[in-house]
C-alpha cells in the first residue's frame, strides 16, 4: 500500500485555508496512487490554538470545517484520510476531545481521540481537552491501523526509562492486533529533537513490530517552530521514507518498499533552518510585509539582519544605524558593508541630539549625581523609540537583535533594545551566535569577519566590553545551559569545573532578571527548555540559591 504524509504548514484559524491544502494535498496524494493519505494534529484548526479552544465560535468553526470534508466529493474519492481536528463532547470536563478522524470516500469511518495529553513545557492541553477512554483501530486497504495523536507514541518505558502516564497506546494498538499505527503530530523543533524523535519512533516499531507513519507539522505559529521530518517505518525499525525538515512536502512511500529518505541537516543548517522559517512565518501569518532592525555592526544584529534578509528578502528588510558619541566608527562600517552584503535598505539616525535632549530635560531632577546605569539605558531607550516609530510608519515588523544569554542574565535594556515583535535569537546563546556568524560566511563573507572577531561591547560608554560585567561568554553559556536546560543544581554546576563565585553570581542574575524576560518580545524557540510559555518563575518572591 502506497501512504502520502502531507506536510502541510497551517495557520491557526485559517479554517478555509487550511481545508482547501488538504484538498490540494489530497489530490496529489492520489495522483501518485496513493491509498492513505496524512495530516497534521488540528490540521484545519491549526496548531497551537490555545484560549480560542476556550471561545465556542472558534470551537463551532473548527467543527463545521471538519463536518465540510467528511462529505463525500471528487477530490477525497479512492483515498483514505486521516486528519487531527477537534471533537465537542456533552460530558464533564473541558468539553472537547483532540482526535484524529479517518476518512474512506470522504466518509467517516472512525475517530480515535487523543489519550495522553502533554501539560509540561510549552504544552497545556489538560486545560483544553479531555483525554480519549481507549486505543481505536480501524482497517484500510486490508491493513489493521492503530490511530494516535501526537503524544500518544511519547510514553515507551523502555525508551525513556521512565513513564509519564500510566497508560501506552502503542503497546495496547499491538496488542489489539494493529499491524501499523498511524500518528498524526504537532510536535515543535528543538535542536537534536528530529533525530531524538525518529529514533522513539523507531524504538516503539522494533518493540511492538509494527510500521510507524508519523506526520509532523511543518512551520511557524507564534514561537513554535514545527520541522516537519514526517517519516515512514517498517516492523523492524528502519526507516522507509523521511520528508525534508523546515519545508512543506508531500512524501509518498510504498509500505514494503519505501520511498525517498531525506537525510538531516547538520546542526547549524538545522538551526539557521528553524530561525528562517520561524521568522518567515511570523511575519507572513502575523500580515506584516518585512522588517526592520537596529544594525549596530556587531555580531547579533548582523546575524539577524542576515536571517532577515533569508527569511523575507533583502528588499523587505531595513536596517538602521544609530549611533551615538559612543559608538566606534568599525561599528558604523560594519553595519554599512553587511547592508551592501545582504542588499538590504540601510538608514542612518544618529542619536546623540536625542540623548543630549533627555540629559538636559533631566539634569534639574538628577540634581548633579553622577552619571551611571541610567545614561547608558536612555540611549538605548532612544534607540527603541525611534525603531518603534519606523517599525509603524513602514508597517514592518521590528525584530529585536539580544540573544538568550543576554535575556537570562537582564544584560538587555527593559523598553530600549529589549523593544519588538520578535527576538529572533531570543533562545540562542551568543557562543550559538558566533557559530551561525562563521556558518553564515561558509560560500563567501556576508557577515564582515570583524564584526566575529571583535569583543563584543554593547557601546553605551567609552571603551565597554560585555565582559566587563559578565564571565567570558563560553563559561556563562556553559553554565546557563547546564541550569536552564539541564536543570542541574548550583552545586552539580560546580562540580562541572566552574568557580563557585561565578555560578553563583550567575544564577543570582538568572532569578534577579525575570522580571525582564515577562515583558521581552517573544522569542522564536530552537532549544528544549526556552524563556516564555515553557518557562514559569514568579516575579515576586524571597527564594535563593
Amino acid at each position: 500500500m502506497k501512504i502520502a504524509l502531507a506536510q502541510i504548514d497551517t495557520t491557526v484559524g485559517a479554517f478555509a485555508r487550511n481545508a482547501e491544502k488538504v484538498r490540494d494535498f489530497t489530490r496529489r496524494a492520489r495522483e501518485q496512487g496513493a491509498k492513505l493519505v496524512l495530516f497534521p494534529e488540528l490540521g484545519l484548526a491549526g496548531y497551537p490554538p490555545k484560549d480560542f479552544l476556550e471561545v465556542p465560535e472558534f470551537v463551532d468553526r473548527a467543527r463545521r470545517a471538519m463536518d465540510e470534508l467528511c462529505q463525500p466529493a471528487e477530490w477525497n474519492q479512492g483515498i483514505a484520510i486521516y486528519i487531527g481536528g477537534l471533537e465537542p463532547h456533552p460530558g464533564t470536563g473541558a468539553g472537547l476531545h483532540n482526535m484524529g478522524v479517518l476518512l474512506v470516500d470522504g466518509r467517516r469511518v472512525a475517530t480515535a481521540r487523543k489519550m495522553l495529553l502533554p501539560t509540561y513545557d510549552v504544552f497545556d492541553e489538560a486545560r483544553y481537552f479531555d483525554s480519549g477512554e481507549g486505543p481505536t483501530l480501524a482497517e484500510v486497504g486490508g491493513v489493521f491501523v492503530g490511530l494516535t495523536v501526537c503524544e500518544d507514541l511519547w510514553n515507551d518505558e523502555a525508551f525513556w526509562g521512565h513513564r509519564r502516564y500510566p497508560r501506552d497506546p502503542a503497546s495496547e494498538l499491538a496488542q489489539a492486533g494493529a499491524k501499523l499505527l498511524l500518528n498524526v503530530s504537532a510536535s515543535p523543533f528543538a535542536q537534536g529533537k528530529p533525530r531524538l524523535r525518529e529514533q522513539m519512533l523507531a524504538a516503539t516499531a522494533r518493540r511492538h513490530g509494527v510500521a510507524v507513519a508519523s506526520l509532523n507539522l511543518v512551520g511557524g505559529n507564534d514561537s513554535l517552530v514545527f520541522d516537519g521530518h514526517s517519516v515512514l517505518i517498517d516492523a523492524r525499525g528502519q526507516v522507509l521514507a523521511r520528508a525534508g525538515g523546515f519545508r512543506e512536502e508531500l512524501l509518498v512511500a510504498d509500505l514494503e518498499q519505501g520511498g525517498p529518505v531525506e537525510p538531516h541537516a547538520n546542526e547549524l543548517d538545522e538551526l539557521e533552518q528553524a530561525l528562517v522559517l520561524g521568522l518567515r512565518d511570523y511575519a507572513a501569518k502575523s500580515g506584516l510585509g518585512g522588517a526592520v532592525l537596529g544594525l549596530s555592526g556587531g555580531i547579533d544584529s548582523c546575524v539577524v539582519a542576515y536571517l532577515a534578509a533569508k527569511a523575507l528578502g533583502p528588499q523587505q528588510v531595513v536596517g538602521v544605524a544609530m549611533p551615538s558619541r559612543f559608538t566606534a566608527d568599525m561599528s558604523n562600517e560594519d553595519a554599512a558593508l553587511l547592508a551592501r552584503n545582504l542588499g538590504i535598505a540601510l538608514h542612518t539616525v544618529p542619536i546623540e541630539p536625542t540623548f543630549q535632549s533627555f540629559l538636559s530635560a533631566l539634569e534639574p531632577v538628577f540634581g548633579g549625581l553622577p552619571h551611571d546605569v541610567t545614561e547608558e539605558n536612555i540611549q538605548a531607550r532612544v534607540r527603541g523609540t525611534l525603531l518603534m516609530a519606523l517599525s509603524n510608519k513602514y508597517r514592518k515588523l521590528l525584530l529585536t537583535t539580544g540573544n538568550k544569554s543576554e535575556l537570562a542574565v537582564g544584560y538587555c535594556t527593559l523598553y530600549g533594545d529589549m523593544a519588538g515583535g520578535l527576538a529572533v535569537l531570543g533562545d540562542v546563546p551568543k557562543t550559538k551566535v558566533f557559530a551561525l556568524a562563521h556558518h553564515a560566511n561558509r560560500d563567501g563573507e556576508l557577515i564582515p569577519e570583524r564584526a566575529i572577531i571583535r569583543p563584543p561591547s554593547a557601546e553605551l560608554r567609552a571603551d565597554q566590553r560585555d565582559e566587563d560585567s559578565l564571565p567570558a561568554y563560553p563559561v556563562l553559556d556553559a553554565i546557563l545551559e547546564a541550569y536552564i536546560v539541564g536543570r542541574k543544581a548550583p552545586a552539580e554546576i560546580v562540580a562541572m569545573g566552574f568557580a563557585e563565585e561565578t555560578v553563583q553570581r550567575v544564577l543570582r542574575l538568572v532569578l534577579l532578571n525575570e522580571y525582564k524576560r515577562r515583558q521581552a518580545a517573544p522569542a522564536l524557540r530552537v532549544s528544549a527548555r526556552a524563556f516564555g510559555e515553557g518557562w514559569r518563575f514568579p516575579l515576586a518572591h524571597g527564594f535563593g540559591f
